[in-house]
């Protein structure tokens, strides 16, 4: 006979100022042990995917709500973006597989959400496994911290 295992994990709800109320778990944050640049003091993060904006994930702080950033796939919207992680983010990271982790670039969006840049000098870095992140700054590929968004490629994050 097979014993069924009830999943006790508790669940933690959020009233989010820009996305309402969220419930997780604790095995669904992203820990960034090193922070983030401008956002030192910020550890833990949810990846909120959002109806109507199916290219985007939201990484939004669980240590200050108010803080909220859009990423996306940098290959999606730039074919040719070939980075060359430095060895410090495998081993930092604990990436034993090249499908263990994923990359995002972090978006800003202008004024009037009529330019928006992604930075492809520094992207987030997933261990898809242990659920810890890291924004890596590339060492080769002459990328920049804001290269523009092909207008025709660049659907708007809402409330950006």
């Amino acid at each position: 006979m097979i014993e069924m295992i009830e999943d006790t994990e508790a669940e933690t709800t959020l009233d989010l100022p820009r996305f309402g109320t969220c419930t997780f778990r604790d095995s669904e944050v992203l820990t960034f042990p090193w922070g983030l640049p401008g956002f030192a003091g910020l550890r833990r993060f949810l990846a909120l995917h959002l109806d109507g904006q199916e290219n985007f994930v939201w990484l939004q702080s669980l240590d200050d709500i108010t803080v909220a950033l859009p990423t996306t796939d940098p290959y999606s919207l730039f074919p040719d973006y070939n980075p060359q992680l430095p060895l410090y983010a495998s081993s930092s990271l604990d990436i034993q597989r090249p499908e263990e982790f994923i990359l995002l670039g972090v978006v800003v969006v202008g004024p009037g959400a009529e330019a928006m840049t992604m930075n492809l000098l520094a992207p987030v870095v997933i261990n898809l496994r242990t659920r810890v992140a890291r924004q890596i700054t590339l060492e080769t590929g002459g990328y920049a911290v804001r290269t523009a968004i092909p207008r025709k490629a660049a659907p708007t994050p809402a409330g950006a």
